[in-house]
């Protein structure tokens, strides 16, 4: 009986080391704003709230919806100070954001304290675009010799790309060019010469299958119902491309595409439409778990 106190403390040690050993959950906000025609597809529920309750369910995450109707758009200081990822869906209301809440995103993601998950009609959301934009000076900076980046003059070009079009034989944007002591960069469209919205499946290939959003997905694996899209995607050169998608009419996408912004990262994943039940297959819904967990961790882990 007289080592029962001891025996009570050390048990007590334990439990407090077991708890800290446990990771942390990840904090997900999955951010949607709520076209009506989801719901052709998605029943009762949102496109995002679909994703939401599919990743609530899992093990280690913590999971909170959200739209563009909610107060200060869903993305206020304190929600995103509790979020490591969020997961966009922005399509016909993606001039609506504010440029404030926007860089409210692209400010934390470049600063290493949240990842963004672009998916789809997001190639156009306001924080992707931000994001893509910042990477595209990034990437100029690095082909000045330099001796002359300090003093480098810049001039930046298509500034406000939402809503904007691409033709197929135009030239690629970012591009740079230098004019004396002047660089001129266009930044990226984020946005590609063609679509067809008519469901019409497409092959998925795993380019990456060592790449942690590939985990646990097959070589190939077709998405059922999707919209089209066609190369090329006017983005800065991704990172890394772990997923390509091709349709029978020749069409291809780099339909997983990663990029380092700063201190973070972001992901674009292509398959999808609102009407279209893309995120009830589980084949994407793997792909977004695992961008999620992935995107959570430190850069470099």
């Amino acid at each position: 009986m007289k080592h029962l106190p001891l025996l009570t403390t050390l048990a007590l040690f334990a439990t407090a080391a077991l708890r800290a050993a446990d990771p942390q959950p990840v904090r997900v906000l999955v951010w949607d704003e709520q076209q009506p025609k989801q719901k052709q597809a998605y029943g009762d529920k949102f496109l995002g709230e679909t994703i939401a309750a599919h990743l609530a369910a899992l093990p280690g995450l913590t999971v909170k919806n959200t739209n563009l109707d909610a107060p200060e758009q869903g993305v206020d200081e304190a929600t995103l100070d509790a979020t490591d990822v969020v997961i966009w869906w922005g399509h016909v209301r993606n001039g609506a954001v504010t440029n404030a809440n926007a860089e409210r995103i692209a400010a934390r993601v470049r600063e290493g304290r949240l990842g963004l998950i672009a998916l789809h009609s997001a190639h156009w959301a306001k924080p992707f675009v931000r994001l893509m934009q910042d990477r595209a000076k990034a990437d100029a900076l690095a082909q000045v010799p330099e001796a002359e980046r300090a003093t480098a003059k810049w001039e930046f070009l298509n500034e406000a790309p939402i809503g904007k079009g691409v033709k197929r034989d135009g030239p690629l944007t970012p591009a740079l060019t230098r004019e004396g002591d002047l660089w001129r960069l266009v930044l990226p469209f984020c946005v590609f010469p063609a679509y067809r919205p008519d469901g019409a499946p497409s092959r998925m290939t795993t380019l990456l299958p060592q790449h942690p959003i590939a985990a646990g997905l097959p070589a190939k694996w077709d998405v059922t119902q999707t919209e089209m899209y066609d190369e090329p995607f006017h983005v800065p050169t991704p990172d890394a491309v772990v997923f390509e998608e091709r349709w029978d009419k020749g069409e291809r996408f780099r339909s997983g595409c990663v990029w380092h912004v700063g201190k973070g990262r972001v992901f674009y994943f292509r398959p999808g439409h609102e009407t279209y039940p893309v995120f009830q297959q589980a084949e994407p819904l793997k792909v977004i778990e695992n961008a999620v967990r992935w995107l959570a961790k430190p850069v470099g882990k």
